[in-house]
């Protein structure tokens, strides 16, 4: 005789509630607290870009896709006990691979492809377990959905999203500073066990009830739910692909946006997936949070002020085409200009972020509306992951060849105001809402031509104004070449910039061009630690990042300089002739900007590659000075400022040679985490901040450096400046591959 599913429910208690709604919570957990946890493991073998974490999340995305295709066909083609043994065997083998740690021979060699080798690195780590966990909500809801045909699975969507959000918010603040990644790999380990056993009792529960009758419990759920069982047409289920494939895209879109242009460190890069979650839960939770016009209407008011905000000349140019005068004549003063310019990096961040959830909401929201009964949750998730996947897809592999410039941003608005203006229409359309439809009809008049003209204005007087002679965009980031003041001989100069942050300057002027510019001026702190080795004799210095290779600018016949760069378009800029000399098979043209490389009057050798693996293949190099360049940016590579780092500094830096860090950050105070290293190495620090004057040297720029050294001499020779300053002198932990805490040194 078969059991039914009320009867199977009633036997076995209220106990399956409990098991599903725990697999659920806990499967959700952790597969959002791996995702930072593996990404930092690997996040220094790949230069600590933000592109490792956009790559990673490509991985996740597409990973949970599979996921969900598995769990969409052992509900199709397998019975409740096939489905048991199944997932049994996969869970089993994941726990074989525990705990989850890359190795070190996952370690890149070189800087080529790292997109795919952080995809295969994934794969071969983490992948089946993370497989085994993408699984487990759609699963256990269908399964949920046979014991209990009269209730509603929906809300446990809603249950796995609290439990991402839940990690996500826990890791930054809980687990990052409380355990170093080992312990972290250990306990997420440990936690998958647990998981393990309840996805067993869930199993368990799914193994006694025998074959269910689809049909009676189809008509029961269909009456409670009020959801039509017939099958979704083909516009429902392109709905349920493009909705979420634009909620991910302007999730990816946002991240890149942020961590390339605004100034966030990679523990920020968790708040945009956290929103996106946040927008999850709350749709589906209950349909009542979601009110169309309302979201729909926010949205378009935060996509139009956010154009403003990166665009202020957007309204005078929109006024003067149409007027013939500008805004700010109109009016009598520059508003909008003034209200941009009171905007600092949180207010920006706040804008950003809110336009970010207000679209993932009316994305879906409206996909909440059009989720299918429960025969056919398994496709609907399909689909949702599906299309997380293509917007994924878009930003990771398809916009860095398509675009020069971080261009999906601006794609990513666009699809948004399309959404929500689309959703106006339809709820001005329904009951004659005449209000509603005037707003449409202004709202098109007005704020989209506005967006339109603004990005338009920004893609063109972008090369008119500032005069961008070359551009390129890699997985490390878009660099381009400036020309400025091209009308005066005198003091025409190019400027390279990696995003906002500018790498260097070079003179034309022939005698101008040899003056070391910008951070490496005499006065500086590696000025001064080159010139003073330089009255000792022959010097060789070793520099991790390259920027334009100003520093070469130093050398004499004899001296040997090293530059250590992770980008080969830094190179290819920065030294045209001695790129094309190392790699004829670059077809590209390459027009000459920066002669910094090729002037040398020393030896001067440029190695590719992640710096710090680059320096551990190496044999010890006695440099007199090594240079640490690389913080400046926004998001600091970390794994160079390690104890583990240092200790690889310390075999390459010659006996009584230096340390000059380059500490220059306007978000992160370094110069803890420079004393702690020094602390732990007895080496003493000096602090050299030069603030050249600006109307007498405006090509030399205001620098923080931290010469590191043990060489008592030298410290006399040069002494601190300002005399009566110094950085701040509070004190942290002292980091350590498996340990950095960003927030701790936040400015």
């Amino acid at each position: 005789m078969h059991t039914t599913p009320q009867a199977a429910r009633n036997a076995s208690g209220a106990w399956p509630i409990w098991s599903f709604a725990s697999t659920i919570l806990l499967s959700a957990f952790l597969l959002f607290q791996v995702q930072p946890l593996i990404s930092r493991y690997i996040l220094p073998w790949f230069g600590g870009c933000p592109a490792v974490w956009t790559t990673c999340m490509l991985f996740f995305q597409t990973l949970l896709f599979g996921g969900y295709v598995y769990a969409h066909l052992l509900q199709r083609w397998l019975a409740p006990r096939g489905q048991v043994a199944l997932h049994l065997a996969i869970v089993a083998a994941a726990l074989l691979l525990l705990p989850i740690a890359p190795a070190p021979s996952w370690k890149p060699v070189d800087s080529d492809a790292p997109t795919w080798r952080i995809l295969i690195l994934l794969l071969g780590t983490v992948g089946l377990p993370y497989f085994a966990l993408s699984a487990t909500s759609p699963l256990v809801q269908a399964w949920f959905s046979r014991t209990y045909p009269r209730r509603s699975p929906y809300r446990l969507y809603a249950l796995s999203n609290i439990g991402s959000l839940t990690a996500l918010l826990s890791y930054p603040f809980v687990f990052e500073p409380a355990l170093d990644l080992r312990n972290q790999s250990f306990l997420w380990s440990g936690a998958f066990v647990v998981y393990a056993a309840l996805c067993g009792g869930c199993l368990w529960c799914l193994w006694r009830l025998r074959e269910p009758q689809p049909r009676i419990a189809a008509e029961s759920s269909a009456g409670q739910l009020g959801d039509s069982a017939a099958p979704p047409t083909l516009r429902r289920r392109l709905l349920w692909l493009v909705l979420p494939a634009c909620g991910s895209l302007m999730l990816l879109a946002a991240t890149s946006h942020v961590c390339q242009d605004v100034a966030v460190v990679p523990f920020l890069w968790i708040v945009p997936l956290a929103l996106y979650l946040l927008s999850f839960i709350i749709c589906f939770d209950h349909k009542r949070w979601y009110v169309r016009s309302v979201w729909a209407g926010l949205t378009l008011v935060a996509i139009a002020a956010v154009v403003v905000a990166e665009n202020p000349d957007g309204p005078n140019v929109l006024c003067e085409s149409i007027t013939g005068r500008s805004l700010s004549e109109m009016v009598g003063s520059d508003v909008v200009n003034d209200l941009v310019n009171r905007l600092g990096i949180v207010e920006e961040l706040v804008l950003y972020f809110a336009m970010l959830f207000l679209v993932c909401m009316v994305c879906h929201g409206e996909l909440v509306r059009l989720r299918p009964h429960p025969r056919h949750l398994t496709e609907f998730y399909l689909l949702i992951a599906a299309g997380g996947a293509v917007g994924g897809a878009f930003v990771s592999l398809l916009a860095p060849v398509l675009f020069e410039t971080f261009l999906e941003w601006q794609i990513a608005m666009a699809v948004g105001y399309v959404i929500a203006a689309t959703v106006l229409g339809l709820v001005g359309n329904s009951g004659g809402a005449r209000p509603v439809r005037r707003l449409i009809v202004w709202t098109a008049l007005i704020v989209l031509p506005t967006a339109a003209v603004g990005w338009v204005h920004v893609l063109n007087s972008e090369s008119a104004s500032s005069q961008v002679v070359a551009r390129a965009r890699n997985f490390y980031g878009v660099v381009s070449v400036e020309e400025q003041d091209a009308d005066d001989p005198d003091l025409r100069q190019y400027v390279l910039h990696h995003g906002r942050i500018t790498h260097g300057l070079q003179f034309t002027d022939p005698e101008k061009s040899r003056w070391a510019t910008t951070y490496y001026s005499e006065p500086s702190g590696v000025g001064e630690a080159i010139l003073y080795f330089r009255e000792l004799g022959k010097v060789r210095v070793g520099a991790v990042g390259l920027g334009v290779g100003t520093l070469a600018s130093y050398a004499q016949p004899g001296d040997k300089y090293t530059f250590y760069e992770i980008n080969p378009e830094v190179w290819r800029i920065a030294d045209a002739v001695g790129w094309r000399r190392e790699h004829p098979e670059d077809r590209r043209e390459t027009k000459t900007y920066f002669t910094y490389l090729r002037d040398c009057r020393g030896r001067c050798e440029v190695i590719m590659g992640d710096a710090r693996l680059s320096l551990e293949r190496q044999a010890p190099q006695h440099f007199d000075v090594l240079v640490l360049d690389a913080f400046s940016g926004d998001a600091v590579p970390t794994h160079l400022l390690t104890r583990e780092a240092f200790e690889i500094y310390e075999r390459h830096r010659a006996p009584g040679g230096v340390i000059a860090i380059h500490i220059s950050n306007q978000y992160l105070d370094l110069s803890p985490v420079v004393r702690g290293l020094a602390e732990h190495f007895h080496l003493k620090t000096t602090w050299i901040y030069d603030e050249p004057l600006e109307f007498e040297e405006p090509w030399a720029y205001c620098s923080d450096w931290m010469l590191l050294t043990d060489n008592e001499e030298f410290l006399e020779a040069v002494q601190p400046w300002p005399p009566e300053e110094a950085p701040g002198d509070f004190t942290v932990p002292l980091w350590t591959d498996q340990y950095s805490n960003l927030f701790q040194i936040l400015q």
